[in-house]
């Protein structure tokens, strides 16, 4: 499968567009954008109520609750995977003039594509392992018993230990395998949600485009560090506007205020990482696509 390689500003423009196309189809993908926080909460829900039950009974968990609760996260979140590829399609629809659905993003299972993007999630936590793996081994195995040493000095309300050798060296290469996984998990999720490729097929696809792309992925990283900077500046004026109304009417109406606000910007946060994934996928692998061959989201 032919992947392409970008100029530079590519990764700005992956980013405008990742913004604009939540503005463009609205109902839809703010929609499906509900669902998607709704079932992202459910690992996380899992671990939260292990650290109440902790804080409740003051005792620590052991290594056993904490595997299972591990496990049981993480066949969660691999039954997330279709709905990701769902949004994705629902965006390729909107994107294309078809009809798109808020319920679209239940279409892997309704079509019987889930276990083929479920097999996908499992092939994906073994690529991140193994790159993890790579960096802790370049970075030397001192890393490994730092964090072990940090654990056992949270647990017995000690200083933590000094840093390891090595430590710089391997922020540095998990930034940019940071920055290499966004193009990875980008192109290779549009491949296996709209072209329909094998497991292995988009893995592939996913590590050339990402390779090809590195210096538009840079771009597009720089660009949303300064999004974010000028999204905290927002944040803060926000926050220092309702502690003023607070202040003046009283805290239940920040709180009735400030909830919304909150899911408004979750949502936004999703709309625009999707879009961000689907044009970036676009442009590497999908300006080839035959419109024929693009899967029908109407419900």
């Amino acid at each position: 499968m032919t992947t392409r390689s970008k100029g530079p500003l590519a990764g700005f423009g992956w980013l405008k567009r990742g913004i604009s196309v939540s503005y463009r189809h609205p109902k839809p993908l703010f929609g499906g954008a509900v669902f998607l926080l709704l079932a992202c909460m459910m690992p996380s829900l899992i671990t939260l109520l292990m650290q109440f039950h902790s804080m409740q009974t003051s005792t620590q968990p052991s290594l056993a609750t904490v595997g299972w609760t591990t496990a049981v996260s993480m066949l969660l979140s691999l039954v997330l995977v279709p709905l990701y590829a769902g949004y994705l399609q629902v965006i390729d629809a909107a994107e294309h003039g078809r009809p798109a659905r808020t319920r679209g993003i239940f279409n892997p299972y309704r079509q019987g594509e889930a276990l083929r993007v479920i097999g996908y999630g499992l092939a994906l936590i073994v690529v991140y392992v193994a790159l993890f793996g790579i960096i802790i081994a370049a970075a030397g195995g001192g890393i490994v018993r730092w964090y072990m040493q940090m654990l056992t000095a949270q647990a017995s309300h000690q200083p933590p230990p000094t840093l390891p050798h090595g430590f710089g060296i391997a922020i540095a290469l998990f930034v940019v395998l940071g920055i290499f996984m966004m193009g990875f998990y980008s192109i290779s999720l549009g491949q296996v949600a709209l072209r329909q490729r094998s497991v292995f097929g988009a893995i592939g696809d996913g590590l050339i485009g990402a390779l090809k792309n590195l210096l538009p992925l840079l771009v597009f990283a720089v660009s949303l560090v300064l999004v974010w900077i000028v999204a905290a500046i927002a944040i803060v004026i926000v926050a220092a506007l309702l502690a003023l109304i607070g202040k003046l009417v009283g805290a239940w109406l920040v709180f009735a205020l400030i909830i919304p606000l909150y899911i408004a910007v979750l949502l936004m946060m999703f709309t625009v990482m999707f879009g961000v994934m689907y044009h970036l996928w676009r442009d590497v692998c999908g300006d080839d696509i035959v419109a024929d061959m693009a899967l029908p989201i109407a419900a």
